[in-house]
């Protein structure tokens, strides 16, 4: 019942899958064509849910096994995941209001080239179209097809031993004849249109269906390099330059396919510390006025200078004007107070609950930082008067250069090419202009 839907999708169509993967499917189907048996799943066994909620409240959409355009009329026991289905779980988490981020748990080999493309774009529309972050973990692989759903991600974490890449395409040819002959069978194709039999599985593949079917994977890869290299910031050069090879854990992000090497917990537990602390209050430290200060703050010895000086002088008693003539007695003249200093201040309580506020914030920006890998020196930016606000756009504007610094080491350039590759160069020029 399912050999023919599987040997449809498997024979004479461009695949972008693994090799190994290939071997196991023509594994499979190999005896069959013999006249073997083929086992048949139970299709009536449960998958768990393609979407799952973290406590932190982070959306894992599992994208695994083989990926197809669609798997209808395949149960999904039977180890295909379709194209529509990861649209609909990214959009569906994406819409939810309580969902804060997205991470894509990829760990499937590839899969058909038809309905990929059209994904990818899907996928960047929808991230687009959302404030919510998108990330993806390679556990433990995200390869060929599924790497390039992988690389619309704005993060793309890989395990220590997971593996990405594998950026090609591939079609298989299987010739039927001998095994037709040895049955008996004698296969006669009555059609119009030269090419309308070409790649036939009951003939020897031609010379023109093979110019045909390479023609067409060429194409393919092309468009497979351009996709990944712009999702990940690389030349198609550099991209091309891999070579379809796969690459593990560290290698992965040295070839600029992967942002950071770790786990799916460790991704879930990343995200949600960065949504923390962009969702933490933004508060400016407030400068008090009316020359209300804390207790915390030294006297300002310069605004009571300024004051006094703003009060009427007193002519000196040589200077005084001569008394009026002693026709009869006068009182004596009034003296005017002695100038009283000026009181200190008193604290202003709001002002100073403030201040608190203010100080515990950066504490508790600085332990979220720590934990992000970022340094803050907490003590000295409350010195300094620097606000949280300003300090929280300095620790995202670091991670987002970490992430950015990664982006732009690319794969070593085949032995082919000469001199610095493109990505090279693209790291020298942009750590000659920041010296600048």
């Amino acid at each position: 019942m399912y050999l023919p839907h599987i040997a449809a999708r498997v024979f004479g169509t461009p695949l972008m899958i693994a090799r190994a993967k290939v071997e196991v499917i023509l594994g499979v189907l190999g005896p069959r064509f013999a006249g073997g048996a083929l086992d048949v799943v139970d299709s009536e066994h449960d998958m768990p849910p393609l979407t799952s909620i973290t406590v932190e409240r982070i959306a894992v959409v599992s994208v695994i096994g083989t990926l197809v355009a669609r798997s209808g009329y395949l149960a999904a026991a039977s180890g295909l995941q379709a194209y529509g289905d990861i649209c609909d779980a990214i959009a569906a988490a994406m819409d939810d209001a309580s969902v804060r981020g997205v991470i894509l748990d990829v760990d499937s080999p590839g899969g058909e080239v038809g309905g990929l493309f059209d994904l990818v774009d899907r996928i960047k529309a929808i991230r687009a179209a959302s404030d919510k972050p998108l990330w993806a973990v390679a556990n433990e692989s995200a390869l060929s097809a599924a790497y390039a759903v992988a690389s619309a991600a704005d993060r793309l974490y890989v395990t220590r031993t997971g593996e990405v890449g594998s950026i090609g395409v591939v079609a298989v040819h299987v010739d039927e004849s001998g095994a037709d002959a040895k049955a008996g069978l004698s296969w006669s194709f009555v059609f119009a249109g030269d090419q309308k039999v070409d790649g036939n599985a009951h003939e020897p593949l031609s010379q023109r269906a093979r110019a045909t079917i390479q023609a067409d994977v060429d194409r393919l890869y092309s468009e497979f390099c351009a996709l990944v290299a712009v999702n990940r910031g690389l030349t198609i050069e550099a991209v091309r330059g891999t070579n379809a090879a796969t690459y593990r854990g560290e290698l992965a992000v040295r070839a600029g396919l992967a942002d950071r090497v770790g786990t799916l917990d460790a991704a879930i537990a990343d995200m949600a510390s960065e949504l923390d602390l962009a969702a933490m209050p933004a508060r400016h430290i407030i400068t008090p006025t009316n020359h209300k200060r804390s207790p915390s703050m030294a006297t300002n010895e310069a605004e009571r200078n300024e004051h006094n000086a703003s009060a009427p002088e007193r002519a000196p008693a040589s200077e005084a004007a001569p008394p009026a003539p002693q026709s009869e007695p006068t009182p004596p003249p009034i003296q005017a107070p002695a100038p009283r200093p000026t009181p200190e201040p008193a604290a202003d309580p709001d002002s100073t609950e403030r201040l608190r506020e203010e100080y515990a914030e950066i504490a508790g920006l600085a332990a979220q930082a720590a934990r992000l890998g970022v340094t803050i020196d907490a003590a000295d930016a409350m010195r300094k008067g620097i606000c949280a606000d300003d300090l929280r756009r300095t620790v995202l504007e670091a991670l987002a250069a970490r992430s950015e610094a990664a982006t732009i080491i690319a794969a070593a350039p085949s032995a082919s090419v000469t001199g610095d590759s493109p990505i090279v160069r693209r790291a020298r020029e942009r750590a000659a202009a920041a010296s600048t």
